[in-house]
């Protein structure tokens, strides 16, 4: 059987992607079930899994515990690059996908486009974050023995 903590985070995972899924339909009127397996957008789902995670190790190991102090470090590995790295990456994305649209009107190149929502703003880190503090200790209330 699954510690409860992974179970935490699978479930911050989840009502991250399906927050995500929601937001979609309000604003679009269609359900698009592409956005559980989606990256990018708000909440984010690394954030909400990975501080879900820390949370519930935390709640069920003692928060001076050196499995929640590894949980905290993942944690905030995570959340770093989420807002920074893979932003900078989907930004670059981004800039050669307009570059090969200029090249493409002179020259024949292939018309695939780079992925470009990749990465995180610091408020959708900051939800999913809340989202996963939010989640383990509901799960910690259900589900922990």
């Amino acid at each position: 059987m699954l510690h409860p903590s992974a179970w935490a985070a699978l479930l911050g995972w989840l009502v991250a992607q399906t927050a995500k899924m929601i937001n979609c339909f309000i604003e679009s009127r269609r359900l698009d079930f592409g956005y559980m397996v989606s990256t990018g957008g708000m909440p984010s789902a690394h954030s909400a899994m990975a501080s879900s995670l820390a949370t519930s190790l935390g709640l069920c190991e003692g928060f001076s515990s050196s499995i929640f102090a590894l949980g905290l470090a993942f944690a905030i590995v995570v959340m770093f690059d989420a807002q920074s790295v893979r932003k900078a990456a989907g930004e670059q994305a981004k800039v050669l996908n307009q570059i090969v649209d200029e090249l493409l009107h002179e020259h024949h190149l292939s018309q695939t486009k780079l992925k470009e929502l990749l990465g995180h703003t610091r408020l959708e880190v900051l939800m999913g974050m809340l989202t996963g503090i939010a989640t383990a200790m509901a799960s910690f209330r259900f589900i922990h023995p």
